[in-house]
């Protein structure tokens, strides 16, 4: 049986303006399998994804399980955007799993190339503002390799500021590439 992600108000929001058509919930265990294959072919396209193609080897049922824990977790979501029935995306904040850092969560994101540009991840960065809150969460992190242009310019946007410089924190086709380290404070 599925289980939704506690503390989305409005699992099936649909769009407004640009990508009218998309509508962003939190994930279901029954979206394990799509889940995955939006993984794979997030990275298959995406060069500024740490998982490179061939790298992931997760199998359906273990990815089902890990949207379990996540599910399960109140300071921790998965959204998901879909497109005619089909993911075009997810956003993920994972929550610091003790006392001393349960307030904090790290994002990754990843939109399939046909969906980008479309103002998909400033909705899902306006998603995950709105559930951090509601769960009181006060920060909210994540790493971008000083490559991403786009991503710098959408998390900057979103109100991310740079902390720091993590020096060839990434090996990209035999070139070492430094990755900022950025957050928000919910105030």
């Amino acid at each position: 049986m599925d289980r939704e992600v506690k503390g989305m108000e409005g699992n099936d929001r649909k769009a407004a303006g640009q990508g009218a058509g998309m509508k962003i919930r939190g994930i279901m265990e029954s979206d394990a399998a799509a889940f995955l294959e939006l993984c794979i072919r997030v990275e298959a396209e995406s060069e500024h994804m740490l998982i490179r193609p061939g790298e992931r080897s997760a199998t359906v049922g273990q990815q089902r399980a890990r949207i379990a824990e996540i599910v399960a977790c109140d300071n921790s979501i998965i959204l998901v955007a879909e497109d005619g029935g089909e993911l075009a995306g997810y956003a993920a904040a994972v929550g610091g799993p003790y006392r001393r850092n349960r307030h904090t969560a790290h994002l990754v994101i990843g939109i399939r190339e046909a969906h980008c540009g479309q103002g998909l991840g400033t909705r899902f960065f306006a998603e995950l503002e709105a559930w951090a809150r509601r769960q009181g969460l006060r920060r909210l992190e994540l790493e971008v390799t000083v490559t991403n242009a786009p991503a710098i310019a959408l998390y900057q946007k979103s109100g991310f500021t740079v902390e720091g410089t993590r020096k060839d924190a990434v090996c990209v086709e035999g070139e070492y590439v430094d990755e900022l380290y950025m957050a928000k404070i919910l105030a």
